[in-house]
């Protein structure tokens, strides 16, 4: 017997689209662990980051020995992730996606802790977009004052020693082989562009787009985005209707 109802629906109906947020800089105006590490670790994380932003060390190496040199009890780290802004463009587009029933998933390097914390303070509007919304990410749980991490997606099968294999998780997340959209703004999101039909970027991930000819679309601010994709996914239907058209006649 075949699923019911809802369930076998929506296995039936492929996505116009699904689009992948990073976390750290895109959704939010600042990195979190950034600011966590300029706030309570010991200076050595710096060393840390540049062996990974040379390439000699993988992010899930260098994140698991930056975050061991913090020192901070849970409700230090809550009061710093609280100042952390969004991006005041993140409804619009997720408002969008609704409408045009475009799937949304929070892909990130960085830590499921901050990402719900600072997500869990926003609006019930966001929280009701975000509904259906998988967060993957690496893990983040207090031990008194010290922090213990995990990282469960695919860091087995990552050849570059990534702390969220992002292409991997896009995949798993993209039975249908829907359009991927991606949107990013640092190193961590190199890889994921491989997997995307089309890709924003700013910051350093732009840069690295450029100098790599890898196809994008740069950008600032969220609203940007849902512009942009507002007018791909009008143009995806009128080429679709276009096409029908033509097979018909």
């Amino acid at each position: 017997m075949p699923p019911e109802g809802d369930q076998y629906m929506s296995e039936l109906i492929t996505p116009k689209a699904i689009l992948f947020l990073d976390f750290d800089g895109t959704i939010t105006q600042r990195d979190a662990v950034d600011v966590i590490l300029e706030a309570y670790a010991d200076s050595k994380w710096l060393t840390f980051e540049a062996e990974w932003r040379s390439g000699r060390m993988g992010s899930r190496d260098c994140l698991q020995a930056q975050m061991a040199l913090v020192r901070a009890t849970r409700k230090q780290l809550d009061s710093l992730l609280d100042e952390i802004e969004i991006d005041e463009g993140l409804i619009g587009l997720l408002e969008l996606c609704a409408e045009r029933d475009v799937p949304v998933h929070i892909i990130s390097d960085g830590f499921d802790y901050c990402v719900r914390r600072i997500l869990w303070r926003t609006s019930k509007r966001v929280h009701a977009l975000l509904r259906g919304t998988r967060i993957c990410a690496s893990r983040l749980e207090a031990r008194g004052h010290l922090w213990r991490t995990e990282f469960p997606f695919f860091h087995q099968t990552c050849g570059y020693g990534c702390a969220t294999c992002k292409p991997a998780v896009m995949r798993l997340l993209n039975r249908v082989h829907a359009p991927a959209i991606f949107v990013g703004d640092g190193l961590s999101d190199r890889y994921a562009v491989e997997s995307a039909d089309l890709v924003f970027a700013k910051n350093g991930l732009a840069a690295y787009c450029s100098e790599n000819s890898v196809e994008h679309i740069p950008y600032t601010t969220l609203a940007e985005v849902a512009r942009h994709l507002d007018r791909w996914l009008v143009s995806r239907v009128f080429l679709e209707d276009e096409m029908e058209t033509c097979a018909s006649a």
